[in-house]
């Protein structure tokens, strides 16, 4: 009798265990209280804002990495650990630079390209510092003077746009220094000052040559109100002092964070999404008005990075049809270089990765929504409409698009390489209160979170997750996207008739 009973329990339990629903395996494997101790845990002092190339990065990448292992995922395949080595350049911005436009000393200035130069004389000022402005001008060897962005986008956001395309056209004139003036408040300065005047990274493999080369200085300077560009413009003689020390270079090391769970389908196995978040955030700056200079980064991206943690706790206990590939990227906030460098260095062919769910935030200002940076633009745009509404919430599309938020994540490598690859976020209406006042500020604090929300939020994203790797159907671009042609060209169906 007791072998009879013990058969019938254990069949019981294995109808059971396949009888669950899709919903019923992502609420056995979620609960606020995990989020609140992966958040926690993230967003804790003691990892002082997890900036790129600290010990305290290397704490996060640690733990997130024995988070893997205890729930079970495989390691990346390529090393055996959990870890992806990758190789930066830090660039110590000078010590000593000083900046005096018509006999007055600048104070608030960043250096962009912080070459070394000594330079006392006249300055020409050239209005936007575009193309049309050098026409018809001998500018080798001199100081320029100009406004950010241009005549249209005149904000901090038009400045990094156009950045690239200016230092361009200030190399070719053979221009020794550039002084852009940039209209920006003091919240938005603290932000810049500390991105540029704290020490920059690069992927070492990567680097722009022509950029390494150039001996050119470019500065950005604050000109609240663009009072100075007023005043500038109309001058009937510019002079500037400009000194700048050499600036040092040194290699660090710093990890992506990989795991691998294989699928259940013997054939969709072959095919894989990736579930992706930065773990980086800026470390320590500029204090805010309590004093507080600990840039916590609880949603961005303690949030991101949990979302990824869920993913990989509930695929280790109910696999899909498709494999799974977790990376948690390190130096996100240094410019991408974590997924610059994964992209460039795969640990399993590009070919094979159907499709990147990738999560990143700021903040949110509606907790009855999710939105979906690219919502529209794959085929599994109703995957994720359908789970988010099994956890009573809307997911809608990016609601911000003048902000370029599409491309200012990790998924953007993945996008231009042809992946599918649209970003999981918090729910918000506009790019603005809620979301600003916490967006790289002290003030992004574990506790400020609404955790009933955030267990509706990661829910979703699983359950999403889970309806993607299984649909026998390969997500896709949308017909006509931009990077269809990138994918096409990637998974070899480019028609050649």
């Amino acid at each position: 009798m007791k072998k009879i009973f013990s058969i019938t329990i254990l069949s019981m339990l294995t109808i059971t265990a396949f009888g669950q629903t899709e919903q019923q395996k992502v609420e056995n494997t979620i609960s606020k209280d995990n989020i609140k101790g992966h958040i926690y845990f993230l967003a804790d002092d003691l990892l002082k804002g997890r900036e790129t190339g600290t010990p305290e990065n290397k704490i996060a990448a640690s733990y997130l990495a024995n988070m893997l292992r205890g729930y079970g995922v495989q390691p990346n395949p390529k090393t055996g650990t959990y870890y992806q080595e990758v190789q930066l350049n830090k660039i110590t911005t000078p010590q000593n630079t000083t900046l005096a436009i018509n006999g007055k000393d600048i104070k608030k200035m960043v250096a962009i390209d912080a070459n070394k130069v000594s330079f006392k004389g006249d300055a020409v000022y050239l209005n936007y510092g575009l193309e049309e402005d050098y026409k018809g001008k001998d500018l080798k060897d001199k100081v320029i003077i100009i406004q950010a962005g241009s005549a249209e986008t005149k904000d901090a956001r038009g400045a990094f746009r156009l950045l690239s395309q200016k230092r361009e056209l200030a190399q070719e004139a053979g221009v020794s220094a550039v002084i852009e003036l940039l209209n920006a408040q003091d919240q938005m300065w603290d932000f810049i000052d500390h991105n540029f005047n704290e020490p920059s990274l690069a992927v070492a493999t990567m680097e722009n040559e022509s950029m390494k080369e150039s001996k050119m200085a470019y500065l950005w300077v604050q000109d609240v109100d663009a009072a100075m560009a007023s005043d500038l413009m109309n001058s009937k003689k510019l002079t500037t002092t400009l000194s700048i020390d050499n600036k040092v270079e040194e290699r660090i090391v710093s990890q992506n964070v990989i795991g691998v769970i294989e699928g259940t389908d013997p054939q969709l196995k072959n095919e894989y999404i990736i579930y992706s978040a930065h773990y980086d955030h800026v470390g320590v700056g500029t204090p805010d008005e309590t004093g507080d200079t600990i840039y916590n980064g609880a949603r961005d991206n303690g949030v991101g990075t949990t979302t990824v943690l869920s993913m990989a706790e509930n695929l280790a206990k109910y696999p899909t049809k498709r494999s799974a590939l977790f990376i948690l990227f390190t130096g996100e906030e240094k410019g991408l270089l974590g997924s610059e460098y994964y992209v460039a260095n795969p640990v399993l062919p590009l070919d094979q990765m159907v499709y990147c769910f990738n999560s990143d935030n700021a903040g949110y200002n509606d907790t009855s929504l999710i939105s979906i940076i690219g919502l529209p633009r794959t085929t599994a745009e109703n995957h994720i409409k359908n789970a988010a509404k099994t956890f009573g919430l809307t997911a809608v599309d990016d609601p911000a698009p003048e902000q370029g938020l599409f491309d200012r994540s990790d998924n953007v490598h993945f996008a231009a390489a042809g992946i599918p690859a649209p970003t999981f976020s918090l729910g918000f209406t506009a790019f603005d209160g809620d979301v600003t006042k916490y967006y790289h500020r002290p003030g992004d604090e574990a506790d400020t979170l609404d955790y009933e929300y955030l267990e509706q939020f990661f829910k979703a994203y699983v359950m999403a997750g889970r309806a993607i790797a299984n649909d026998p159907v390969t997500p896709t671009w949308t017909a006509g996207d931009k990077y269809e042609e990138a994918s096409k060209k990637l998974y070899n169906k480019i028609d050649k008739n």
